[in-house]
């Protein structure tokens, strides 16, 4: 059947008259229709106080609604029906304020020349709501930075107690016990007294100790408090809702935690983590105002600024903290909340250098000058510092991946002891080697530091130690990009910005020292002709700076903010092009293995509904290659309210269509499930209902009328207005539906239909063609349609990786049933303790587990076959359904998501 977009405004023709019949090439079309029975009359309110009324009441309904999606966990954001519902807000304060004026002026109170207190308070009001969002994101600002100084301060002193303990004060980490003293001091004292196995062995102990404790908070309290956050971060500001994620309870135990892990000697960071606890500063104290309580696309500027404090204060750099927002972090980045974020990483950073935690005014300890310039022949060297940078993020991202896939196959029902075993491991290792012994903040300072200052640590610039140092350096870079591999994404608060950092500052200082090597062994040679005769030409800190820079760029792929990043921290403006030169080269490398850094290929393995903004794609395909065709509908009129309640207990979709009739299928409008839910409710209590009474969806008795309310001038009924004793067999739920949903033709393209998810943010476009619905796309159907190109075109199978994984957890499961048999031996209690070994033991672990209520909510888990994300089809498993195709077709996007990494058994 034909029709036009303005249907829903004009007279329906019936079906036996001659229709205009569009040529056969009509054009694909995109269009939101006119609402005639949903809008609301733009008229004075002074002079129509009905229509002020009218909106009042749509108001309070749709704050009603709004009030119960708050508690809808795992769903999405339409961020077009926010954006419509902050109009419907703004209108009815304009009608209330005018309202209200106008009954102050006709009243005996009257005002000489404005100096009313009523005219004042309306003023004061005004501004305030005006300046609300500068007040948040000041107090966001400042409660970031007291938050870093305090984690500053109590991660320095945890990474010290590992190693002695200061004999004049306790509480004071070793830099402060000695002060202004090199080489340490008599006041700190080492554990053991210089008698290193016992050195080594509290150093073993403190590390299990603080996994233990990190570990144990993350599960008990607060599950979503684990691993880096950047992922899920993302996808929360694009739109997916994951109640507890910015939570009090989750801010609370990752400030916490995140000390205890990193001071555990995990090959962990704090910058990732950082951001994370910003965000959920930004989101508590949001809450309490109601401006960005009730409004979604408010509150998403609040959390892109916060991200941008949150990276300002973890590297000292709140200009690249902006950046990183913007080139990592938001999908919808307007001007506004450029300056915003601008102001709250300023006001982040200030805070925190007025705390002044190192008590050095440095921001962040590896902060470091260069009084040097650099060479043009330095550039060769450079290449070979950028080409590591992207060799090391595609080893790390492949693996780390297939770890992640492991760990949540085997390794899930033990998130304690995996990380307990992690951190004793990370410290047998460690320790005997000089860089990986002290903490990785710690170590980037020294690898910073020209040797001409005075700083030397462990004869690091001794001439006859190079090839030693060259060794060193070259175990410690290898060691550690292993342990991240293993380390990222345990139970515990983990980023991998700064173990990145230290890898590639190893990395570039062991090529530096070879560099400097090469110029003392062959000063005359022409290719060293730029250098002065006297003096030093090759600064080997230089070269760990930029390592440093190449392995973060090569590890998240991003690239300007890291340029700035790294600018900040040194101030060194001679060195940015070489540090535009080593992430270029990093950028181009990485791109050769996979689009996108760790935290986007996080996300595809987690299964979140995310669109990537910066992804291009080249499909060739129409959207209607990719909808959902068989399609529940509601039909407008005719249905009984207890065949309503049937249809929606069958299923859990979050909206329903509503067309003329099942024949036709000509689409009136569509209506979400919260909103139909409401309504039903609504009717039940103020009308009582009851279960054979009719529902019209229409704006009158039938279908074919050619009156709407909104031309007879009748306003729409609501439930207020009906008496308790009226007939209650008709149910009109007109206002509640949407008559403008985003349709689009059968033929658009779908490189377009994901544009439109990317930048307009709908739930559900529906497909329609000449006025018949065909079906509709949600973001779970554009992306199961490019996991599957992208699996075709990497020819669709994994290899050996599962057969890998089975051996691993086979040595894993033998080596746990040789320690256990080895401990009941000792214990003499044999018998009475729970093996570990074999399916039964397995089984009652995991049972335990449910029974605590870690296991209640876990969902299938994809199978990820290829490094770049891809999910196979191993098991008939997908990553965003949970039964089959056509039973999620049209539903929330997001109850798919694998969850068991962190909701379920974290």
């Amino acid at each position: 059947m034909n029709r036009t977009s303005s249907s829903h405004s004009r007279p329906r023709q019936s079906s036996s008259q001659p229709q205009a019949v569009h040529p056969s090439s009509f054009a694909p079309s995109l269009h939101r229709r006119r609402s005639t029975a949903h809008s609301i009359q733009s008229l004075d309110p002074e002079d129509d106080p009905e229509a002020a009324n009218a909106t009042h009441t749509d108001h309070v309904i749709v704050e009603e609604i709004a009030e119960i999606k708050r508690y809808e966990d795992f769903t999405t954001i339409d961020w077009v029906q926010d954006a419509a519902r902050e109009q419907l807000r703004r209108k009815a304060r304009r009608n209330k304020r005018a309202l209200g004026s106008r009954e102050r002026a006709g009243g005996n109170g009257k005002v000489f020349l404005g100096r009313g207190r009523g005219v004042w308070r309306a003023k004061v009001a005004e501004a305030y709501d005006a300046g609300q969002a500068w007040i948040v994101v000041t107090l966001v600002g400042a409660a970031i930075g007291l938050n870093a100084a305090f984690l500053n301060i109590v991660t320095e002193w945890l990474s010290d107690i590992k190693l002695g303990y200061c004999s004049t004060a306790f509480y004071l980490n070793e830099s402060f016990c000695c002060w202004g003293a090199e080489g340490g001091c008599p006041e700190w004292k080492h554990w053991g007294g210089g008698f290193w196995p016992l050195s080594y062995l509290v150093y073993i102990l403190f590390a299990g100790i603080f996994s233990f404790t990190a570990a144990r908070l993350v599960k008990s309290f607060a599950p979503y408090a684990a691993g880096s956050g950047i992922s899920e971060m993302k996808c929360i500001i694009a739109g997916f809702v994951m109640k507890g994620f910015l939570g009090a309870t989750t801010l609370f135990i990752k400030s916490i935690g995140l000390p205890l892990a990193i001071a555990s000697g995990l090959s962990v960071g704090k910058e990732g983590p950082s951001v994370h606890y910003a965000v959920c500063t930004g989101n508590v104290i949001s809450r309490f105002f109601d401006k960005y309580r009730r409004n979604a696309a408010k509150t998403r500027e609040i959390l892109s600024a916060s991200a941008a404090a949150g990276v300002g204060v973890a590297f000292g750099s709140p200009i690249g903290g902006v950046l990183f927002s913007l080139e990592e972090m938001s999908n919808y980045f307007p001007l506004k909340t450029l300056w915003r974020s601008y102001f709250c990483a300023l006001v982040a950073t200030a805070v925190l250098a007025a705390m002044n935690p190192f008590r050095t005014g440095q921001l962040v300890m590896f902060q470091v000058k260069y009084d040097r310039s650099w060479h043009f022949f330095e550039i060769l060297f450079y290449l070979i510092i950028g080409a590591f940078g992207g060799l090391y993020g595609a080893f790390v991202i492949k693996w780390n991946l297939k770890m992640q896939v492991f760990r949540k196959k085997y390794l899930a029902a033990y998130p304690i002891t995996e990380a307990v075993t992690l951190a004793v491991l990370t410290a047998i290792i460690c320790y005997p080697n000089m860089f990986l012994r002290i903490d990785m903040t710690e170590s980037m300072e020294i690898l910073f530091q020209e040797c001409e200052g005075g700083h030397d640590y462990d004869k690091l610039c001794d001439r006859d130690q190079r090839w030693h140092m060259i060794g060193s350096l070259a175990i410690a870079t290898i060691i550690r990009t292993l342990l991240v591999v293993i380390s990222f994404g345990c139970k515990v608060p983990a980023g991998i910005f700064v173990p990145s950092m230290a890898v590639g500052a190893a990395f570039g200082r062991m090529v530096g020292i070879f560099v400097q090597h090469i110029h003392e062994s062959f000063p005359n040679s022409a290719f060293f002709n730029a250098c002065e005769p006297d003096g030093p030409c090759i600064t080997p800190g230089t070269y760990a700076f930029l390592g440093a820079a190449a392995a973060l760029s090569g590890i998240m792929h991003i690239s300007i903010s890291v340029v700035v990043i790294m600018f900040e921290i040194t101030g060194a403006l001679t060195y940015i092009l070489p540090t535009m030169i080593v992430v270029g080269v990093t950028k181009a490398v990485s791109e050769r293995f996979g689009h996108g850094g760790i935290a986007d290929r996080m996300i595809y393995l987690n299964g979140y509904p995310f669109l990537d903004s910066k992804e291009e794609h080249t499909f060739g395909v129409p959207v209607s290659k990719v909808m959902s065709s068989r399609v529940v509908c509601l039909v407008a009129t005719g249905m009984e309210l207890r065949q309503v309640e049937r249809l929606m207990d069958k299923n859990q979709y979050q909206g329903y269509p509503i067309v003329e009739d099942m024949e036709s299928k000509t689409l009136l409008g569509y209506i979400g499930r919260t909103e139909l839910t409401y309504a039903i409710e609504r009717a039940k209590k103020d009308q009582m209902a009851p279960g054979h009474a009719k529902i019209s969806f229409s704006s009158s008795g039938h279908a074919n009328s050619s009156r709407t309310p909104s031309q007879s001038g009748e306003p729409g009924t609501t439930f207020d207005s009906i008496p308790a004793t009226s007939s209650s067999t008709n149910i009109d739920l007109t206002r509640f539906i949407d008559p403008t949903p985003l349709t689009v033709h059968p033929r658009l393209p779908l490189e377009t239909v994901m544009e439109l998810f990317k930048k307009m943010g709908p739930r559900v476009i529906l497909i329609e063609y000449r006025g018949r619905l065909t079906g509709l796309v949600t973001v779970k159907d554009c992306l199961k349609y490019q996991f599957k190109v992208e699996a075709g075109g990497h020819g669709g199978a994994g290899g050996n990786g599962e057969e890998g994984m089975e051996r691993v957890y086979g040595w894993l499961r033998s080596v746990a049933v040789w320690v256990d048999g080895l401990w009941g031996s000792i214990s003499g209690r044999v018998g009475g303790r729970r093996r570990w070994a074999g399916g039964a033991g397995i089984r009652a672990r995991q049972g335990e587990s449910e029974r605590e209520g870690y296991g209640e909510v876990r969902l299938e888990s994809p199978i990820v076959r290829q490094e770049q994300g891809i999910v196979g089809e191993e098991d008939e498993r997908e990553a965003f359904t949970i039964g089959d195709d056509d039973d999620d077709e049209h539903g929330d996007i997001g109850r798919g998501v694998e969850l068991g990494d962190r909701r379920g058994i974290s």
